[in-house]
């Protein structure tokens, strides 16, 4: 029986009491103490079946979180059994009779674990007026997941990455946030990651040379034979190869490496700015393709949006050190990844989950050389508009500097942070595997909802 019922059941019995004409003195001093001794007892029987609710309210809550463990791949019944079994494990009041536990699992905007409990408190005092015993209910719920993650990982392929153990220490690092993210996934689709090797230029996949996003302008005037040319030695672009009569015949865009450089005009940066912003490959704006180059220190091909971790992995395994410095060009195309376009689609949201973008840029060198600059003043100028734009977006954005060669502390990716502490100086290789499981954790917590 509940307090409240209790309650409402003494009122009345106190209130005939009141209005008994009957019995001597005696008796009525008899009766009289009848209603005291129930408050008394009721106060001390209360506060057992109270105890008792506290109790089983912490058994439930750990019952809650260790089913949120399994929940995804238990069967009801698998689900029910354990939650009996925890629940018969972590609570042990004696007192307590009649519990009963069941457990629910739900999917629906996140993963959900409802654990109902019930118990009968037997009574002590209370059932010298016909109470015998209070019922007492309480439930736990765990949730998680109503936040889904999409991490782009912009990752420095450059030579200099060879030096101090750095590209080995970057594969261990980002092996290790794989895992992290994989683990924080209760089903596919709840954490999506992209993977971006850069280095002057970024390797958009050999296989997509029939892609209508690529502009092979340029490629076609530099890649090639000159055939019945004047001079002693052959012409090895376009250009040269008309000016001394040739007949250049390009070769075959089936040849191509995959590499591709900044996205804008060959002069230089377009006016609609693209190689900062996302707007979609279009062949009526040239400058929105991506310019094919045969870069001869082309990277690993990136990755876009996946839950694929065996093929991400090997991936980051067959990183290999080459080639100049343009963290501009991995930036731009790891927010590409996300927004999707041209070489990257971008799988749909569920408008039952909340989305939280991510990129991480982790270099270990200044910016050397891109598409038209090899001032770094310039190509910084054009990354920190790129920055901008990405944090103006609603990303968040982490930079990472690997600093042991005594560079400058870079301003620039100081700036590109969403936060100050959303920027990582490091001056060891290995700084970067404990950099990367923080950040990790961070990622993870926000996919605890409750």
């Amino acid at each position: 029986m509940s307090v409240r019922s209790w309650v409402s059941k003494a009122c009345r019995q106190i209130g005939r009491f009141g209005r008994s004409q009957r019995g001597n003195v005696a008796i009525t001093f008899a009766f009289a103490t009848l209603p005291l001794i129930g408050f008394v007892g009721a106060a001390i029987d209360y506060s057992r079946a109270n105890t008792v609710k506290t109790a089983m309210q912490a058994a439930l809550d750990t019952v809650a979180l260790m089913l949120s463990k399994e929940a995804a791949t238990d069967t009801p019944s698998q689900l029910q059994a354990n939650a009996q079994k925890y629940f018969s494990a972590l609570f042990t009041r004696p007192e307590a009779q009649n519990a009963t536990v069941t457990a629910s699992y739900t999917t629906s905007g996140g993963s959900t674990i409802v654990v109902n409990g019930s118990v009968q408190v037997p009574t002590t005092f209370m059932n010298i007026i016909g109470f015998n015993a209070f019922d007492v209910n309480t439930s736990s719920t765990a949730k998680w997941g109503s936040t889904r993650l999409r991490v782009a990982l912009v990752l420095d392929n450059t030579g200099s990455m060879q030096q101090a153990g750095k590209m080995v220490a970057l594969q261990t690092a980002t092996a290790n946030l794989l895992t992290q993210l994989k683990n924080a996934a209760t089903s596919n689709g709840d954490v999506y990651v992209s993977i971006i090797p850069f280095v002057k230029d970024v390797n958009l996949g050999a296989g997509n040379f029939n892609a209508n996003w690529i502009d092979w302008t340029e490629w076609d005037a530099n890649n090639g034979k000159c055939n019945n040319y004047s001079g002693w030695w052959p012409p090895n672009n376009q250009s040269d190869c008309t000016n001394a009569g040739g007949k250049w015949v390009s070769t075959a865009h089936s040849k191509w490496n995959g590499c591709v450089v900044d996205r804008g005009d060959t002069n230089g940066p377009s006016s609609g700015n693209y190689d900062t912003n996302v707007v979609a490959p279009t062949t009526s704006i040239p400058a929105t393709l991506f310019a094919a180059e045969q870069y001869s220190s082309c990277p690993q091909a990136a990755m876009g949006l996946s839950y694929d971790w065996t093929s991400m992995t090997s991936l980051v395994n067959a990183m290999s050190p080459a080639g100049n410095t343009n963290q501009a060009i991995g930036l731009a195309l790891g927010w590409m990844s996300l927004a999707g376009g041209g070489p990257f689609t971008v799988p749909p949201k569920d408008p039952n989950y909340q989305y939280s973008e991510i990129i991480i840029l982790l270099t270990d060198g200044l910016n050397t050389q891109d598409r038209w600059y090899s001032n770094q003043n310039s190509i910084n100028a054009r990354q920190q508009l790129t920055c901008n734009n990405i944090k103006a977006a609603g990303i968040t954005l982490y930079t990472i500097q690997v600093n042991t060669g005594g560079d400058p502390t870079s301003t620039l990716l100081q700036n590109c942070a969403s936060s100050p502490d959303k920027f990582y100086l490091l001056t060891s290789a290995n700084a970067m595997i404990a950099t990367f499981k923080a950040i990790g954790t961070q990622l993870t917590q926000l996919r605890v909802a409750k």
